[in-house]
C-alpha cells in the first residue's frame, strides 16, 4: 500500500511540477498523457527553458561588440595598417562579376575565425567513446595551424552520433566485414541498375524492412543524398510540402529542387501545422485554386540541434484527418530510441504503415555510411527507378553493407547475443542520467528527457569558444554550435550520448560541466526539475504516516 502511495504521489508531484514550468514565463512542455485529443502510451515531458533577460541583452551586446571590433579591423586592412589574410579580388579582375562578397564573409572573417580552433580538429584513431587528437597550435590568430607533433590520448568523446557504440574495432565482431572486402574489394564502381548490385545489397534491404515492419525497403550510398534526392522523385510542381522550422538542410534542399511549394510550421507546433493543412485544403494552389496533387508532411525523429522528438501520434493523427502523406527521417532516432531501437514508430507504439515514407541513415547508429527509404512495395518499387540516387549515384560498397548488416542482426537478436538489445537500454539510462545531473546543478539544456543529444545553452559567443577550449583541456571533446546554425542567441554545447560511455566517463564529463559552470557563470537555469529530488535518489522508501 505504500509503494502505491509512493506512485501517485510521484505521479502528482511530477504533474504539478510540469503545470507550474509551463504557466511560468519559459518554455516548458508539459508532461501529459494526451494532447490535442490524442493520446500518449507514456509521459511525454520536453524542455526548452528560457534564459533571463539579461543573458539575452548580454548576448546581443556581445555580438555588437565584436562585430564593432570587426569593421575597426577591415578599415585597418583596408589601409594597410592590419596583414589581410582573408581571400580577396584580384586587381585585375576588378571589372568582373566578384566572386567573393565583402560584405558575406564580414561574419567569418570577422567572428567565426576567433572561435575557428574549436572545429576540424583532426583525431587519429577510432572515434569510439575515447579517441586520440593531433595537437595543433596557430601563430596568427587561427588563420592557419600548424601541427606539434604531439597526440592527445584518451579524451571522452561527447561529440560523435556513435549512439550504440558499433563504431568499433573488434577483431572478432568485424570479420564479416573483413570478408566482404575480400569477395567484393572496397567499392564498386557502378550504380545499383547496372552492375553494383550484390547478393550483400539484397540481404541488407531485407534487414531493413523486417527490422522496421514494413513491406519493403531501400538502400542508398550516402545519407545527405537520400532526402535531397528523393523528396524531388517523390513531390513536384503541383504538390505541397509542409516542413517543420527545423528540418535539415538536406531536406530543405531536397525540397528545394523538387520545385513544389514549400511552407514551414513552427518545430512540433500541431495549431501550426494544422492551420497549415486547413488552408491548404480550403484555398487549394495559388492563383488557380486547383486542389493540391499532394501534400507531403516533412519531420525528423530526433532533431539535431533541439534534442526535441517529434509528437508522431499528433502529426499521425493530422494526417489522417486532412488526407495528407507523411515523411519521417529518422537519421537520429533510428536505433537510438525505442525498445528495441526501432525508432519514434516504437518509441511511440504506433504502425509503421501509418508512416507513408520512412527515412534513415546509416552514419551514426550504425557506424556506417548511407541512408534508406522504407515503406510499401510500390513506393520502393518507384523509387528505384525514379530516384538520381538510386538512377546514377555509385553503389553502396559491400564492406559499408556488411557492417550494417551485422549491427542489424545484433540489434534483431539474430547473431544469437542479447548485445544489442543491452545497447539500447543502456543509452536510455546514460541518457536519462546525464540530463537529470545536468538538470539538477542549474544548467538550460533542451530537448526531450529520452533524446541522446543534450544541447547545453550557453548563450554568448565568447563563452562558446571557451567551454570548448577548457573542456579540452580536461581531456573532453565537445561539440559547439552557434550562429548561423542556431539563432543568434542560443550558442550551444551539443553533447551526444553514447552506450559505450561508462559511469565513469560520464562522472568525469559532468564533474568538468560542473566545474566550468561557476568558472564560465553558465548556470542560467531558474528551475529544478523536481520540488523534492531526493525522492529519486533513493530507490526504496516509505511514507511517513
Amino acid at each position: 500500500m505504500a509503494a502505491c502511495q509512493s506512485e501517485l504521489l510521484l505521479s502528482d508531484m511530477w504533474q504539478q511540477k510540469a503545470t507550474e514550468l509551463n504557466c511560468g514565463k519559459n518554455k516548458i512542455s508539459t508532461m501529459h498523457s494526451q494532447a490535442n485529443g490524442v493520446p500518449y502510451k507514456k509521459p511525454f515531458f520536453e524542455s526548452f527553458e528560457q534564459a533571463p533577460l539579461y543573458i539575452a541583452v548580454l548576448t546581443y551586446m556581445g555580438y555588437g561588440i565584436v562585430t564593432l571590433f570587426g569593421y575597426l579591423r577591415d578599415f585597418m586592412r583596408t589601409w594597410g595598417l592590419e596583414k589581410c589574410r582573408a581571400a580577396v579580388e584580384r586587381l585585375e579582375q576588378t571589372d568582373f562579376v566578384p566572386l567573393y562578397q565583402d560584405f558575406e564573409n564580414f561574419y567569418t572573417r570577422n567572428l567565426y575565425r576567433r572561435v575557428s580552433d574549436n572545429w576540424n580538429r583532426p583525431i587519429c584513431s577510432l572515434p569510439g567513446p575515447e579517441f586520440d587528437l593531433m595537437e595543433r597550435v596557430t601563430d596568427d590568430y587561427n588563420w592557419t595551424f600548424r601541427y606539434t607533433g604531439k597526440v592527445i590520448k584518451n579524451v571522452i568523446n561527447m561529440g560523435s552520433y556513435n549512439y550504440l557504440g558499433f563504431a568499433e574495432n573488434d577483431e572478432n565482431n568485424l570479420s564479416t566485414v573483413a570478408d566482404a572486402i575480400e569477395r567484393h574489394g572496397l567499392g564498386l564502381c557502378s550504380s545499383r541498375q547496372e552492375i553494383g548490385n550484390t547478393e550483400v545489397h539484397e540481404e541488407l534491404e531485407n534487414l531493413i524492412a523486417r527490422f522496421l515492419g514494413v513491406e519493403s525497403a531501400m538502400a542508398f550510398g550516402m545519407g545527405f543524398a537520400t532526402n535531397s534526392m528523393n523528396i524531388p522523385a517523390l513531390v513536384s510542381k503541383g504538390c505541397l510540402i509542409l516542413s517543420d522550422e527545423l528540418n535539415h538542410t538536406s531536406i530543405i534542399l531536397g525540397a528545394r529542387l523538387s520545385g513544389a511549394t514549400i511552407r514551414v510550421f513552427k518545430h512540433n507546433n500541431m495549431k501550426s501545422l494544422e492551420k497549415l493543412l486547413r488552408d491548404a485544403i480550403v484555398h487549394g494552389q495559388p492563383r488557380t485554386r486547383k486542389p493540391w496533387k499532394k501534400i507531403l508532411i516533412i519531420v525528423e525523429g530526433i532533431y539535431s540541434m533541439e534534442g526535441s522528438v517529434v509528437r508522431l501520434p499528433e502529426i499521425v493523427a493530422l494526417k489522417k484527418k486532412y488526407k495528407a502523406y507523411l515523411y519521417l527521417d529518422e537519421a537520429h532516432s533510428i536505433g537510438a530510441i525505442g525498445p528495441g531501437g526501432r525508432g519514434v514508430v516504437e518509441y511511440f507504439d504506433l504502425n509503421p504503415a501509418d508512416v507513408d515514407v520512412l527515412m534513415g541513415t546509416f552514419t551514426k547508429t550504425f557506424g556506417a555510411a548511407g541512408g534508406y527509404i522504407a515503406g510499401k512495395k510500390e513506393l520502393v518499387d518507384y523509387l528505384r527507378v525514379n530516384s538520381h540516387s538510386a538512377v546514377y549515384a555509385t553503389s553502396m560498397a559491400s564492406p559499408v553493407a556488411q557492417q550494417i548488416i551485422r549491427v542489424l542482426k545484433c540489434l534483431m537478436g539474430l547473431d544469437g547475443t542479447t548485445i544489442g538489445h543491452q545497447r539500447v537500454h543502456r543509452l536510455a539510462a546514460n541518457t536519462r542520467y546525464f540530463r537529470e545531473r545536468l538538470h539538477q546543478m542549474g544548467f538550460i539544456i533542451y530537448g526531450h528527457e529520452d533524446s541522446p543529444v543534450v544541447p547545453l545553452l550557453l548563450f554568448m559567443p565568447a563563452k562558446t569558444g571557451a567551454f570548448a577550449r577548457e573542456m579540452l583541456n580536461r581531456d573532453i571533446g565537445v561539440v559547439v554550435v552557434g550562429f548561423p546554425a542556431t539563432p543568434i542567441a542560443e550558442s550551444r554545447a551539443r553533447f551526444c550520448i553514447s552506450a559505450a560511455h561508462t559511469q565513469e566517463m560520464l562522472d568525469k564529463v559532468l564533474s568538468a560541466i560542473d566545474e566550468l559552470g561557476d568558472f564560465l557563470h553558465i548556470r542560467f537555469s531558474r528551475h529544478s526539475r523536481s520540488l523534492r529530488p531526493e525522492l529519486f535518489d533513493e530507490t526504496n522508501f516509505e511514507l511517513e504516516d
